[in-house]
């Protein structure tokens, strides 16, 4: 019997890297279709006063079609005219949609930074008014109430969620189909649905006034189709040789699969979570329908308006005053904040432990 002892790493294969293999008149028409249609563009909205938007769509999109394909002939005669201009179109909108972005989160950071202070974070708004400085009052009740309604919402969903997703992949259940498909439709229902149908089943019809846990419940069918669906996803990819290498060796069915299985799922599994938690931070209809909006701090979910940082912002944005847009940016910007620590979060748990390790550690 022959043993393999040599574990060195697979060398590369020399395609791995396509672009050290491009030449010289490629990279120039790369270049070229870049560099261009930039310099045109900018000197025709200082010189004629052109709006950013408008000259964008009437200049330097299609002067860098033109360059992309003539620099695609120059380069791969006409082989390469129909590449260049899939690649012209391909790099405008993502660079269009990127512009967007960082725009966005730019003009967030810019007006949010201003209301952002260390009692911002802690403070309260009892006795503020829409036009009070931005010296005293804060999100602080917010933050404590966005955590707790969306902390019991996830309570009651993620286990539910996760057992959806383990039904999925570990059983052959008729329904799984039917399930499948209201997930699918609970993936796209409208937020503000969702508020209502719990607004009328429990606050109309008097089951209950306005409080934190009809919040809770009206985020539920908002987070269960995420999180299951991306369990259900992490559970199939886990190789179908270590189920049955677990149960050849006389491993039950639910033993494999909370031994073997579950644990060979767990980064996804949690990335499922957290995305789920990413995706109700946010939401500002349910909780206007379901929770109001607080001023002072209230941490009893069972009774009474509790404040969360989406209504917080709703509240003052619709004041009108400075202080009060200030405030409601600076929400914005706390908001912004959480979504991003859960998504970079999501992003390190889902890789494998061995990206983590120095290339030269063995």
């Amino acid at each position: 019997m022959t043993y393999i002892t040599d574990l060195s790493p697979v060398e590369r294969p020399k395609n791995a890297e396509p672009w050290k293999r491009l030449s010289s008149a490629t990279k120039l028409a790369v270049l070229a279709s870049i560099f261009v249609p930039t310099a045109l563009f900018l000197t025709f909205i200082s010189v004629t006063g052109t709006d950013f938007m408008a000259g964008l769509w009437l200049v330097f999109l299609p002067v860098q079609i033109l360059v992309a394909m003539a620099a695609g002939f120059i380069a791969q005669r006409s082989k390469g005219i129909l590449d260049s201009l899939l690649y012209a179109v391909t790099l405008f909108f993502t660079a269009f949609v990127l512009v967007l972005l960082l725009s966005v989160i730019w003009s967030l950071v810019e007006a949010g930074s201003k209301a952002l202070s260390w009692h911002f974070f802690y403070q309260n708004n009892n006795y503020i008014q829409v036009n009070t400085s931005l010296e005293y009052g804060g999100v602080g009740h917010a933050i404590l109430g966005t955590f707790l309604i969306v902390g019991l919402s996830a309570v009651i969903t993620i286990p539910l969620a996760i057992a959806t997703g383990v039904y999925l992949t570990e059983t052959r259940g008729k329904t799984r189909g039917v399930i499948r498909t209201l997930l699918q439709a609970m993936a796209g229902l409208p937020s503000v649905v969702a508020g209502l149908f719990v607004y009328s089943m429990l606050i109309v019809s008097g089951v209950t006034q306005y409080a934190g846990w009809a919040g809770s419940i009206a985020l539920i069918p908002l987070m269960l189709p995420t999180v299951a669906r991306v369990t259900e996803e992490s559970l199939r990819l886990v190789p179908v040789e270590l189920r049955n290498g677990a149960l050849a060796l006389g491993a039950p069915a639910w033993r494999a699969f909370l031994q073997v299985t579950l644990p060979a799922a767990r980064s996804g599994i949690l990335t499922a979570v957290l995305l789920g938690l990413a995706r109700v931070i946010g939401e500002t209809a349910p909780l206007l329908l379901t929770t109001l909006v607080g001023s002072g701090t209230n941490a009893n979910l069972l009774d009474g308006p509790i404040a969360t940082l989406p209504t917080y912002i709703y509240n003052f944005v619709t004041q009108g005053f400075d202080s009060a847009i200030q405030r409601a940016w600076g929400a914005a910007l706390v908001i912004m904040i959480l979504v991003a620590i859960l998504f970079t979060a999501a992003r390190v748990i889902s890789k494998p432990v061995g990206q983590f390790r120095k290339k030269g550690k063995k």
